[in-house]
């Protein structure tokens, strides 16, 4: 079985206090660290027994999981596993790099966030630097607010080329055409994000190739249909993959829609959807090129 796991444990703590982030900010105590750390141990060991599948792992903490240092080992022993294809991690690169020399660079992943106000311009773009000169697969991205955009545009600037750039449309936040248009100069997939995608009853890979997995083991199919598929340590969540079309109004958040299969993303990002790394085609396609009009002319969604 080909299956991705979305894994969100109990940790909630972060070194970031972003005002836009819809994520918890608090200190975990010492029994909630302890208690997140054998989470995530459980979980390792239950991945690197699954030979007979093969897995995609991404791994989307509530807070930041780099600076602790069982995540950085959990993405190291797994990307040294044969069965494991991806393993990633969304971070603010607020931790150290070197730690990625001892991973499988070629399973291993990031999918990095620069917020303007938390950290210098300039230990991030040398963080990314970092990755670029280890050849560590990454993605760089930030959130589209206006107050954002000339830090975007000075990042787009400063990172290689074949470094994409992402950009998130702020939650709550409308663009007109012209606010959109600044933004997608500087990424080309974000009509993408503009708007939320019309979801209900559209099939969508969640809940058949990929699922969601929380601290205790619980299956859902992804992070924001709270119906449970079972347990992933008990296996009585493999009797419920299957076809399904997604339940939702709307889906507006990138590791929900991208595998919504009314949307082309699985061709855009291929070999990098967990970590939002576009193929050299279509990152070079996008450039400067043409933005679908479906995705362009999309009304916003109430």
């Amino acid at each position: 079985m080909d299956l991705t796991v979305l894994y969100r444990g109990p940790l909630a703590s972060c070194d970031y206090d972003c005002p836009y982030c819809p994520f918890a900010k608090r200190r975990d105590s010492r029994a909630a660290l302890t208690a997140d750390r054998a989470a995530l141990e459980r979980f390792t060991a239950w991945a690197a027994g699954q030979t007979g599948d093969r897995l995609s792992v991404l791994f989307t903490p509530w807070g930041e999981g780099l600076v602790r240092s069982w995540y950085r080992r959990a993405l190291m022993e797994l990307s040294h596993l044969a069965h494991v294809r991806r393993v990633a991690i969304q971070t603010n690169l607020s931790c150290r790099t070197g730690w990625t020399a001892e991973a499988d660079r070629d399973t291993l992943a990031l999918w990095c966030t620069y917020h303007p106000g938390q950290t210098p311009y300039d230990r991030f773009l040398g963080k990314c630097r970092e990755l670029a000169e280890a050849n560590v697969r990454h993605s760089v991205g930030i959130v589209g607010l206006p107050g954002h955009l000339e830090h975007a545009r000075r990042l787009r600037a400063a990172l290689p080329e074949q470094v994409y750039l992402w950009v998130n449309a702020a939650e709550g936040h409308g663009y007109t055409d012209a606010e959109a248009a600044r933004w997608t100069e500087i990424d080309p997939l974000f009509p993408y994000s503009r708007h939320p995608h019309a979801s209900a009853g559209l099939p969508c890979r969640t809940g058949e190739s990929v699922v969601s997995v929380d601290g205790d083991g619980t299956v859902r199919r992804c992070h924001f249909v709270k119906a449970e598929l079972g347990n992933l340590y008990d296996g009585s969540y493999r009797a419920a993959l299957r076809p399904r079309p997604c339940p939702l109004t709307v889906c507006d958040c990138h590791i929900g829609y991208v595998h919504l299969e009314s949307l082309p993303l699985y061709d855009v990002f291929a070999g990098g959807v967990l970590e939002r790394v576009p193929t050299p085609e279509a990152r070079s396609g996008a450039r400067g090129g043409p933005v679908p009009v479906d995705i362009a002319v999309r009304p916003a969604l109430p």
